[in-house]
C-alpha cells in the first residue's frame, strides 16, 4: 500500500478524474484533484504531492505553461510530473518533455499503466532525494542550479562554503560564474570543465567551479572547490571565538583602521562599532587597541 505518498491529479473533465481518481485510491495512494492549474497552485501552497499527473490541454492555463511554472517553483520544483494528453504528434510529447515532464500517458488512459509508471517515477524521486542526502552525510560541496541559474539544491558544505545560507530559487553565483555556468548549459559542455572566479563572501578569497553536466532535465551540477587559503577576517573568527562582525571590526583594528574609518568601510555606525570592540576585547582578553592589534598579528602568524 502507498498510503503516505499523494498524488496531485490536475485535468479539467470530471469523468477523467473520476476514473482515475478511483484506480489511485483502490491502489493505496492518497489522492487530491484539481480542475484548473489555478485551483492546483492553490492546493499545493499547504500540501506538496509526491507527484503530479497533469492534462497537457485545459482551459485557460494549459498543461505545458503549468509544468513550466513548477519547475520554476520552489519546493516544488522536483516533482515528478507526468502528462496525460490526447495529443500524439511528436512536437506536443517533445514538448511536454522539454517543459519538465518525466513521462507522458495518452488519453484515455489505462489505469494499469499510469499505476505502473507513477510508481517507477516516485521511486526515481525517492532514490534520488536519497542520493542528496548521502552526499550532504559524505560533505560533499555540490550543488545544482537551473536553466536561469537559480538555486536547485545544495550540500550543507557548499553553503559552508559560501558562507551563504542559500535559499532555492535565488541566484547565488557571482554574475561572471553563473554567465559561464549557463553558458556551459547552454553548449553541452562536457562534464568536467572548471574555471576560477572570485566570491567577494566566500570562505576563500576565490573557488574554483566544476560543470558536472546535466543530471536530469532542467537541472545543472557543481562542484565547488577551494583553491586559495581562507580569508583572514574567518581566520580570526576560527582561532579566536568571534562573530563574523567581531572579526571584520577586529581585523580593520588590526590594519591601523580608526573607528571611524572601519564604520565607513564596513556601513555601520561609529557607535555601533564601539560596541562590538567592547565585546571583542573582553573575548579575546585584552584591554586596548596596541594589545588588540598584537592578537591579530599572532592569530594571521600562526595560521
Amino acid at each position: 500500500m502507498n498510503t503516505n505518498q499523494i498524488i496531485l491529479v490536475i485535468d479539467d473533465s470530471p469523468d477523467s478524474l473520476g476514473m482515475i481518481n478511483e484506480a489511485l485510491s483502490a491502489s493505496g495512494y492518497s489522492v487530491l484533484v484539481a480542475l484548473s492549474a489555478e485551483t492546483a497552485f492553490t492546493i499545493m501552497n499547504t500540501i506538496r504531492p509526491d507527484l503530479i499527473l497533469l492534462d497537457a490541454i485545459m482551459p485557460g492555463m494549459d498543461g505545458f505553461e503549468t509544468c513550466t511554472i513548477l519547475k520554476r517553483t520552489p519546493g516544488l520544483s522536483d516533482i515528478p510530473i507526468i502528462f496525460m494528453t490526447g495529443l500524439s504528434q511528436p512536437e506536443y510529447i517533445v514538448k511536454a518533455l522539454t517543459t519538465g515532464g518525466v513521462d507522458y500517458v495518452q488519453k484515455p488512459v489505462i489505469p494499469s499503466e499510469v499505476l505502473a509508471r507513477i510508481r517507477v517515477h516516485i521511486g526515481n524521486a525517492h532514490k534520488t532525494q536519497s542520493a542528496r542526502e548521502a552526499l550532504d552525510h559524505a560533505g560533499r560541496h555540490l550543488l545544482a542550479l537551473d536553466i536561469r541559474g537559480r538555486l536547485l539544491w545544495a550540500t550543507p558544505k557548499a553553503a559552508s562554503l559560501l558562507n551563504h545560507d542559500m535559499k532555492e530559487g535565488e541566484s547565488i553565483l557571482p554574475p561572471e560564474a553563473e554567465s559561464w555556468v549557463l553558458t556551459c548549459a547552454r553548449r553541452n559542455t562536457p562534464a568536467g570543465a572548471r574555471r576560477s572566479f572570485d566570491f567577494p563572501h566566500a570562505e576563500t578569497t576565490s573557488l574554483e567551479l566544476t560543470y558536472m553536466g546535466q543530471t536530469r532535465p532542467g537541472e545543472y551540477l557543481l562542484r565547488l572547490t577551494a583553491i586559495q587559503h581562507k580569508r583572514e577576517e574567518f581566520i580570526l573568527r576560527e582561532r579566536l571565538s568571534l562573530t563574523m562582525r567581531e572579526a571584520e571590526v577586529l581585523l580593520w583594528l588590526g590594519r591601523g583602521k580608526t573607528n571611524r574609518d572601519i564604520a565607513e568601510i564596513l556601513s555601520i555606525s561609529p557607535r555601533t562599532i564601539n560596541k562590538h570592540l567592547e565585546q571583542v576585547y573582553t573575548k579575546i582578553g585584552v584591554e586596548n587597541r596596541a594589545s588588540a592589534t598584537a592578537v591579530v598579528m599572532n592569530a594571521l602568524q600562526d595560521s
